[in-house]
Parts: C-alpha cells; sequence; structure tokens
C-alpha cells in the first residue's frame, strides 16, 4: 500500500484527469498525449491541511483559516509537483524520482 499517490490537473481543469502509484506511469501517460497540466504528489489517508499543520508547514494565524471554508480550498506549494507543456516535463530532470 502507498501513502501518496501522483495527481494530474490538466491545465484550466476543474478536476484531475489521471491519478497514478508510479511517476514513471504517469510521465508516460502524460507524454503519450502530450498533456499540459500539473503532476502533484499527495498524501493519502489524511487531508492536505491537516498534513501541512502536522509536517509544520502551515500553522493556523487567524479565526478564519481554522474555517471549514479556509480548509476546503487549501493547497500547499510545499508538495512536490512537476509541470509539463505538450508531454514535456518542464521542471525537473527525467533522472529523478
Amino acid at each position: 500500500m502507498t501513502n501518496d499517490i501522483w495527481v494530474f490537473n490538466g491545465e484550466k481543469s476543474t478536476f484531475p484527469s489521471g491519478v497514478f502509484i508510479d511517476l514513471r506511469e504517469a510521465e508516460d501517460w502524460i507524454s503519450k498525449h502530450q498533456l499540459t497540466g500539473i503532476l502533484t504528489l499527495y498524501p493519502v489517508g489524511i487531508g492536505l491541511y491537516d498534513w501541512a499543520i502536522k509536517e509544520r508547514l502551515f500553522i493556523p494565524k487567524s479565526d478564519e483559516q481554522l474555517k471549514p471554508k479556509f480548509i476546503q480550498r487549501f493547497s500547499s506549494a510545499c508538495l512536490q509537483h512537476h509541470h509539463y507543456l505538450d508531454g514535456v516535463c518542464e521542471t525537473r530532470n527525467t533522472d529523478d524520482n
């Protein structure tokens, strides 16, 4: 069982268009279809808001940051992610894992 999963969001998409356990599998699919978007590694079994607090990457600083409206829209640039343009990764060396 994995503790992380790769999620691909295409450019201007509202919802993910692919979910993968393996980075290479995700990149093969992105390349095959010449997709543009972001591939992000998400933790499994924990909300991103709670994960960021647990990892000490985020500390709520106001009452607003404790409310559902904030939590349901929470995202973090601290997640490992890669940007793709027409199926080619623009943000990392292909030897990285």
